[in-house]
């Protein structure tokens, strides 16, 4: 099982409506690509403090490294990029597979 985050730091600008439309698009991948096994997503709310403006967090997985490649060049996922990318600030992804999944 492979694991990919991301994490968005919005512009200060982006209002909260821009940024359910956001998780909307977002979630319409699981559909539109047919690659997604699980998709969760959150505001941050730690209370450490730690998170460096980043307010909001999608976990994707995906059955291995091959589909999360073609989950990254499908035109449903290159669509949402670029209309995400103009509100964005920042944007961190960082992926991992389980050890523990592969058991």
């Amino acid at each position: 099982m492979l694991h990919h985050i991301v994490l968005f730091r919005f512009h200060d600008h982006i209002d909260a409506d821009t940024i359910a439309m956001v998780h909307a698009e977002f979630a319409a991948l699981v559909a539109a690509t047919g690659l997604i096994r699980d998709f969760r997503h959150g505001p941050d709310c730690s209370p450490e403090g730690l998170a460096q403006g980043f307010t909001h967090g999608w976990l994707l997985q995906f059955a291995g490294s091959a589909e999360r490649d073609a989950y990254l060049v499908h035109p449903a996922h290159q669509q949402f990029v670029a209309m995400v990318q103009p509100l964005l600030a920042a944007a961190l992804v960082f992926d991992f597979i389980d050890p523990a999944s592969t058991l």
